[in-house]
């Protein structure tokens, strides 16, 4: 759990980060109609609940410096007894106050009234720009009433500034708490796919191994961070496969690319296996060359290394790989000059995750890549696709799709990989295969 203590302290962190004269205005997600009379989970904004842990629909968060304190205004939805008796208990304002530490709340439909006056004053205004078109009129309406107070002496603010750009950066690096969520995502994701691994067996549908995953994450509280992919045979080439619903051939492999998400934290990992619990030579073959390419890259994740450093070391095995077994036919340096590997192998090895599954912050700055600190959170996910009908790659090759993903902390002494409870390796899978 996440405490109303370190709550706090990132409130109090962006507002000394904005400056005097500032103020920030961040609202959470709406919730989405699915069709008629039906909407999908609701899943806060991860920007709002990082700032605030309150996880109801159409709150705001307003925060700002009132002399040397750290001021937080919530805007939530008041209890409704009628309504919560159909769509479940809300904090309310005066839960607001005593149970997620607001210094001052409101119902949500005094926003109007409210957000100008606490305008008055700022010379900036911090906020997640164009992520809600109605929201960005609504903002603009307020600042319109805030500065027509000009006349009166009374300012308004004349910026408007990106609210991610010191949202971001915190988010980037993990505290301890983080860290922590992050290990349980990891460890029910990995028992989720070890479960799936168990359960496979040709004749099967790839939606049968989903059912696998959602039924272990649900046991033990969780969402799925992301649609999970369950692709077998030729199905694995497709990278955001999510159709899942074709059965499982005697011969083939599968990739499952699923990951949990426990307390509004991801994980993401991805394993490919064969269906009938045995590698085929060409399949090992191949599975080898990414397994190889994928401890490579977690060789060069640790601090003072660079983010692009994985990735480099990623395609340079992959692509003397790649000419090894005859998939690629030159000089391995001027293959990789020319990014012939994109043929088979046409992502990048890895992203940022977090309370995102592609969390945020930038990958360069000032036009260097970003160098890795302790406490931030990467995959690492070489893979090799080449689908049935490959122009001049042989049959054996063929209707493969390979990716090895796992979950990677950066520590002091070099980094720690979170997923390490699902097996990798040839032999561990096939024994796990044949319980």
């Amino acid at each position: 759990m996440i405490s109303q203590a370190e709550y706090k302290r990132r409130r109090q962190r962006l507002v000394e980060a904005m400056g005097e004269g500032a103020i920030a205005v961040i609202p959470t997600a709406r919730e989405q109609r699915r069709n008629r009379d039906n909407d999908y989970p609701f899943r806060p904004h991860s920007d709002f609940l990082y700032l605030t842990g309150f996880d109801e629909p159409g709150a705001v968060a307003v925060l700002f410096k009132q002399g040397r304190r750290t001021r937080f205004v919530l805007f939530c939805r008041e209890r409704h007894p009628e309504q919560e008796t159909w769509t479940g208990r809300r904090a309310g304002t005066e839960g607001a106050r005593q149970r997620y530490g607001a210094d001052e709340s409101h119902p949500l439909e005094q926003l109007d009234q409210h957000l100008p006056r606490l305008l008055q004053g700022r010379e900036r205004l911090y906020y997640p720009l164009a992520d809600d078109a109605d929201f960005d009129q609504r903002i603009m309406g307020w600042l319109r009433q805030a500065q027509g107070q000009n006349r009166a002496g009374i300012q308004a603010p004349r910026q408007i500034i990106a609210s991610d750009t010191l949202l971001h950066e915190m988010r980037l690096i993990k505290s301890p708490a983080e860290i922590k969520l992050m290990r349980r995502a990891a460890q029910i994701s990995a028992q989720a796919h070890c479960r799936a691994m168990r359960a496979c067996r040709p004749g099967l549908h790839e939606y049968a191994l989903e059912a696998e995953l959602l039924y272990h994450f649900r046991r033990h509280g969780c969402e799925t961070a992301y649609p999970s992919i369950v692709g077998g045979g030729d199905n694995a080439c497709i990278l955001h496969y999510t159709r899942n619903d074709a059965p499982l051939a005697d011969g083939d492999l599968v990739l499952i690319d699923a990951g949990a998400e426990f307390r509004h934290y991801a994980a993401d990992i991805t394993r490919t296996f064969p269906v009938n619990g045995r590698f085929s030579p060409p399949q090992r073959a191949l599975y080898q060359l990414v397994l190889k390419t994928q401890r490579a890259a977690i060789n060069q994740i640790k601090p003072g290394r660079h983010w692009n450093q994985a990735h480099q070391a990623a395609v340079r095995v992959l692509t003397h790989g790649l000419v090894e077994l005859g998939l690629l036919k030159g000089k391995p340096r001027d293959l990789i000059r020319a990014e012939a590997y994109r043929r088979f192998y046409m992502h990048r090895t890895g992203h940022w995750l977090g309370m995102d599954v592609h969390d945020v912050g930038d990958y360069r700055r000032d036009g260097r890549w970003r160098e890795l600190v302790p406490g931030m959170v990467l995959t690492v996910e070489p893979g090799l696709y080449i689908p049935r009908g490959s122009k001049g790659v042989a049959k054996q090759w063929q209707g493969m799709g390979i990716r090895i993903e796992d979950d990677v902390l950066v520590t002091k002494e070099g980094c720690e990989v979170l997923t390490a409870d699902v097996p990798k390796d040839i032999e561990h899978i096939e024994a796990l295969m044949a319980q």
